[in-house]
C-alpha cells in the first residue's frame, strides 16, 4: 500500500467523523426534551414521598401540574404549608392549606366491642377479613386491629390501641396509605380542625348494633335533629357530618346516647 492510498483512507474516515459529528449536533438540538425550570424547581421543593395523595402519579406527576397551572401550590398533603408557601413563591398562587388527617371511624376497644370466636391466624386485617364473618370481631363493620394501617403508614402516625387503630394527627400527613389498606373502609380523611366526628361505621340497626358493641351509632336521629347548622344526618342507619357546614358548637356529642360524637 502506498502513501496515496493511506492519506485517502485516513482523509474519508476524517470528513465521515466530521459528517457524523454535524448530524449528531443537528439531531440533538431537532429532538432534544425541552425544561421547563419552573417544574424543576417545583420538584425540588416537595418531599419526595411519592405517595401518590395528591392524586398525582408521584411528586414528578404533581410538578408537572402545579407548573401547568392544573394543580394548586398546596396540593401536596404531605409537605404542608410550609411546602406551599415555597412552591407559591415559585409559581405564584394562593398558599393556604387545610390540614388534613386519618381518622378511624370506630371506637370499640376490647373493652365496649365483643369478639365472634377466637381468631388463630396472622395478624394481617386483610387475610383475617377473609376469614368467617368476616374476620373474628363481632360487628363486621369495626376495626380488626391487626394492623395492617400501621404497617404501611410511613410516618409512625397510626398504632393499635386496646384492640382499635388509633391517628396521632399531629403525625399524620393524610397520604391515604392506610386508607388504602384496610379491607373494612373505616379509615377516612377529614379536616385537622373538624368540629365534630362520627366514630363509628355500623349500618346495622339499633338492636344489632348494641348487641356487639356498647359504642356503635344505633341511628337514633338525635344528633340530626338537634344540630342548628343542619351538619349531621343519618344515613343508612349511620350519622354522617358533613365537615363544610358544622360549626363545632357540641350539639350532637352531647344529645348522642352512645357517646361515639366526639
Amino acid at each position: 500500500m502506498d502513501i496515496n492510498s493511506i492519506l485517502i483512507a485516513a482523509a474519508v474516515v476524517g470528513v465521515v467523523g466530521i459528517l457524523a459529528g454535524i448530524l449528531l449536533g443537528v439531531a440533538s438540538e431537532a429532538f432534544k426534551v425541552k425544561v421547563d425550570e419552573t417544574e424543576i424547581k417545583v420538584r425540588e421543593a416537595l418531599p419526595g414521598n411519592n405517595c401518590g395523595a395528591c392524586g398525582f402519579p408521584g411528586c414528578d406527576g404533581l410538578a408537572a401540574a402545579i407548573a401547568k397551572g392544573e394543580a394548586k401550590p398546596g396540593s401536596c398533603p404531605v409537605g404542608g404549608e410550609p411546602v406551599a408557601k415555597v412552591i407559591a413563591e415559585i409559581v405564584g398562587g394562593d398558599a393556604d392549606v387545610e390540614k388534613m388527617v386519618a381518622h378511624v371511624r370506630c371506637k370499640g376497644d376490647c373493652n365496649k366491642a365483643k369478639d365472634a370466636y377466637e381468631y388463630v391466624g396472622p395478624k394481617d386485617c386483610r387475610i383475617a377479613a377473609n376469614s368467617p364473618g368476616g374476620g373474628p370481631k363481632g360487628c363486621s363493620y369495626g376495626c380488626l386491629g391487626f394492623g395492617s394501617c400501621v404497617a404501611v403508614c410511613p410516618f409512625d402516625a397510626i398504632h393499635i390501641e386496646d384492640g382499635i387503630a388509633v391517628v396521632d394527627k399531629d403525625k399524620c400527613k393524610a397520604c391515604e396509605a392506610c386508607v388504602a389498606v384496610c379491607p373494612r373502609h373505616i379509615i377516612e380523611i377529614v379536616p385537622y380542625e373538624a368540629g365534630a366526628i362520627v366514630e363509628c361505621n355500623s349500618r346495622d340497626g339499633g338492636k344489632e348494633v348494641k348487641q356487639v358493641c356498647q359504642v356503635g351509632c344505633i341511628g337514633c336521629g338525635m344528633c340530626q335533629r338537634n344540630c342548628p347548622a343542619d351538619a349531621i344526618h343519618v344515613e343508612g342507619k349511620l350519622a354522617k357530618v358533613d365537615y363544610a357546614k358544622c360549626i363545632g358548637c357540641g350539639t350532637c356529642k352531647e344529645k348522642c346516647p352512645v357517646k361515639i360524637i366526639k
